[in-house]
C-alpha cells in the first residue's frame, strides 16, 4: 500500500495526492472503527531546538518534527522540490533587472499567542541567514548569527519592509538571481521575530537591520542562537508561538514532544488534534506494540529490524540524503593525500550493495548506485558527466592506491577516528566494514560514536571523520535543489564541519546557484568534482535508505524522502481503530 502511495505522490500535486492517498488508506479501515485522538510519530534524530536554522538545529530533527508548527511560504514536497503554501502567503517574481520577489502574508495569519505574522519575520530570517552582520572576536570578524547555511540569503541585497506590515519586497544583488529562490523563507525558516525582539529588548528589528545597529543586532543574535533551545522537562512555551496548524504543548523524555491543534490557526483544522513526536532513543518495537507509535520514519536498520512489526506496513525507499564520510581538513587528515588514502580504502560499491540498495532499486537516478557527485542530484541531466570524474578511482577498496597516497602524505600508517550519532546498527556496521577494508593498507579506523554526538566534533578536533547524511544530518535530509549539500562545501558556512575551503569551488557553487543553463551546470559540476575527488573533503557513499512504517488504520501518511520526512503533512493524518 505504501508503494502505491509513492506512485501517487510522484504523479500528482500535493492536494490531489493527499486526497487520493487518504481515500486508498481509508478503504483499509472497518466501518465500525473510531478515530483515535492522538498519533505517535517516531523519527531518527534528536530534537534540541525550535530554531532549525542554527548550526545545531540544522542537523537535528527540527524540520522533520516542526514543519507543521512553523510553516513558511513553501514546504519541501515528496519529490524534493518546494511547493507553495498559500495558507502562509504568496510570493511573486517582479519584473526588473535584478531579481525581485514580492511576498504577501495571508491577512489572517497570526501566531498562537495572538501576535500577527508580519514582514518583520522575513527581515529576521534574512538578517540571520545572510552572513552580513558580524562582530569582532579576538580581533577577527565573525558572524553574529550562528546560522548553518547562508546560500541564497547571502544573495539578497535588502528586504523592504514597513514594520508590522503584511508584505515585503525582497531585492537580490545585481547578477545574483538565486535560481532556487522559492526555497527561501520556507517551512521552519520563519521564526517569530516578536519573541526575539521582546527577549532581546529591541523595540524595532527592521530599523536595527536597516541602520546596521551592532548593539541591537548582537542582542537579537544572542537570543536567536540559543534562546529557542529545547530541553525535555524544561520547556518555556511562551517563547514557542506557532504559525501552523499545530503548536508545542509539552516536551519530556517520558512523554515525547507533544503537538496539539493551534486554536488560532486560520487554515483547515488538523485532522487529528494531537501528534506526539518521539525523537531518537525510544524503543520503537516496544512502543509500536504498545500502540503509542503509529508512524515511523527512520534510516533503514538504524532502529533495528522493523519489517516484522505486527500490524504495520513498511517500505524501504531511497532518500535524497547522501550517506557520506565528512572529513576534517586539519589534524591527521590535513593533507589531501591523507584524505585520498582514506578514500581509496573505502569499499564504496560494496557498501552500496549492502546498505544502499533497495529491492526495487531504479536503473538510474536516486538509489540506483553509489553517489559520485556531491553537487548535483543523481536524477539531474548533468549527473552522469559529473559522476564520471571519479573514474572508478574510489569505487572499491584499493590497497595499492591507499599506500601510494600514504607515501605522498609522508605517512607509513594512518588512524582515523569516525564519529556518528549512536546507537545506529547500520552505521556501526559500515564503520566495521571500512575498518576491515582499510586495515591491510595501514589505515586504522576507530569507532568513536556516542549517543550525544554532533558533527561539530569534527571542527573541535574530537574526531577525524563524521559518518552522516547530507550536511551532517543524522536523520532525514536532502532536497532536490542541493542547497544544503552545496552549502556544506562552501567556505564560511557553519554546516561545512570539515572547514574545507577552495576558492574555485566557492565560485563554482555560487555560479551553479544562479545559472540554470544546462551547459553551465554541466561544465561547472564536472570541474568541481575533478577538484573534489582530488582534495576529498567528503567521501559520498549512497542515497540513504529510509524505512517508513505505518500502523493499520492510518491514512494520509505520504512518505517524503527529504529533510521534511513523513511529518510534512501530519495535519492530514487520521488513525482509526
Amino acid at each position: 500500500m505504501l508503494q502505491a502511495r509513492r506512485a501517487v505522490v510522484r504523479s500528482l500535486s500535493f492536494v490531489a495526492a493527499t486526497a487520493v492517498v487518504t481515500g486508498s488508506l481509508a478503504a483499509c479501515s472497518e466501518d465500525d472503527t473510531e478515530q483515535a485522538p492522538s498519533i505517535g510519530y517516531a523519527i531518527d534524530n534528536t530534537i534540541t531546538t525550535y530554531n532549525g536554522n542554527t548550526t545545531a538545529g540544522a542537523v537535528s530533527g527540527t524540520m522533520a518534527a516542526l514543519s507543521r508548527v512553523l510553516p513558511g511560504f513553501t514546504f519541501t514536497g515528496p519529490v524534493g522540490a518546494p511547493v507553495s503554501d498559500t495558507d502562509i502567503g504568496t510570493a511573486a517574481q517582479l519584473p526588473g533587472e535584478a531579481l525581485t520577489v514580492s511576498y504577501t502574508l495571508n491577512p489572517s495569519s497570526v501566531y498562537s499567542d495572538g501576535v500577527p505574522l508580519t514582514c518583520d519575520d522575513l527581515v529576521l530570517t534574512w538578517a540571520a541567514s545572510s552572513g552580513r552582520f558580524t562582530k569582532t572576536v579576538d580581533g577577527a570578524d565573525v558572524p553574529m548569527f550562528d546560522v548553518a547555511n547562508t546560500l541564497g540569503y547571502s544573495d539578497i541585497d535588502r528586504v523592504q519592509c514597513q514594520p508590522g506590515a503584511k508584505d515585503a519586497t525582497v531585492v537580490f544583488k545585481p547578477g545574483r538571481a538565486f535560481t532556487e529562490w522559492r526555497s527561501l523563507f520556507g517551512a521552519t525558516a520563519l521564526m517569530p521575530s516578536h519573541i526575539a525582539m521582546q527577549r532581546a529588548g529591541v523595540p524595532d528589528l527592521v530599523s536595527a537591520v536597516n541602520s546596521d545597529d551592532t548593539e541591537a543586532l548582537t542582542k537579537i543574535a544572542d537570543f536567536w542562537n540559543t534562546g529557542w533551545n529545547m530541553t525535555p522537562g524544561q520547556l518555556d512555551t511562551s517563547v514557542l508561538p506557532s504559525s501552523g496548524p499545530y503548536r508545542v504543548e509539552d516536551y519530556t523524555e517520558d512523554g515525547g514532544l507533544v503537538l496539539v491543534a493551534n486554536e488560532r490557526w486560520w487554515g483547515n483544522a488538523p485532522a487529528t488534534d494531537r501528534i506526539v513526536v518521539w525523537p531518537r532513543g525510544v524503543d520503537l518495537t516496544k512502543d509500536a506494540v504498545d500502540q503509542s507509535i503509529e508512524v515511523i520514519d527512520v534510516g533503514s536498520g538504524s532502529a533495528g529490524d522493523l519489517s516484522a512489526l505486527s500490524g504495520f506496513t513498511s517500505e524501504q525507499i531511497p532518500s535524497r540524503s547522501i550517506e557520506q564520510f565528512i572529513l576534517s581538513t586539519s589534524g591527521v587528515l590535513g593533507d589531501e593525500a591523507a584524505r585520498r588514502a582514506f578514500g581509496h580504502c573505502v569499499p564504496r560499491s560494496t557498501l552500496f550493495d549492502q546498505y544502499g540498495s533497495t529491492p526495487d532499486a531504479p536503473a538510474v537516478g536516486v538509489g540506483s548506485g553509489t553517489v559520485d557527485s556531491r553537487l548535483v542530484v543523481p536524477d539531474s541531466l548533468v549527473y552522469s558527466d559529473a559522476a564520471a570524474t571519479d573514474g572508478n578511482r574510489y569505487s572499491a577498496a584499493d590497497v595499492a592506491a591507499t599506500k601510494v597516497s600514504l607515501s605522498e602524505a609522508g605517512l607509513d600508517a594512518l588512524t582515523v577516528r569516525v564519529g556518528y550519532l549512536a546507537p545506529d546498527p547500520v552505521r556501526s556496521q559500515i564503520v566495521a566494514d571500512v575498518k576491515a577494508a582499510c586495515e591491510p593498507a595501514g589505515v586504522t579506523i576507530e569507532d568513536v560514536s556516542s549517543p550525544d554526538f554532533t558533527p561539530d566534533a569534527l571542527r573541535t578536533g574530537g574526531v577525524d571523520a563524521v559518518l552522516a547524511g547530507t550536511a551532517g544530518q543524522a536523520g532525514a535530509a536532502g532536497m532536490a535543489d542541493m542547497i544544503d549539500a552545496r552549502g556544506a562545501l562552501r567556505s564560511g558556512n557553519s554546516s561545512n564541519f570539515g572547514e574545507y575551503g577552495n576558492a574555485r569551488v566557492d565560485q563554482i557553487i555560487d555560479q551553479l546557484d544562479t545559472d540554470p543553463a544546462i551547459a553551465a551546470q554541466l561544465g561547472l559540476s564536472v570541474e568541481a568534482e575533478n577538484i573534489l575527488w582530488t582534495q576529498v573533503p567528503t567521501i559520498p557513499l549512497f542515497n540513504q535508505v529510509r524505512t517508513v512504517a505505518v500502523a493499520q488504520g492510518m491514512s494520509a501518511v505520504v512518505a517524503n524522502p527529504t529533510r521534511s520526512a513523513s511529518g510534512w503533512n501530519m495535519d492530514r493524518w487520521v488513525l482509526r481503530r
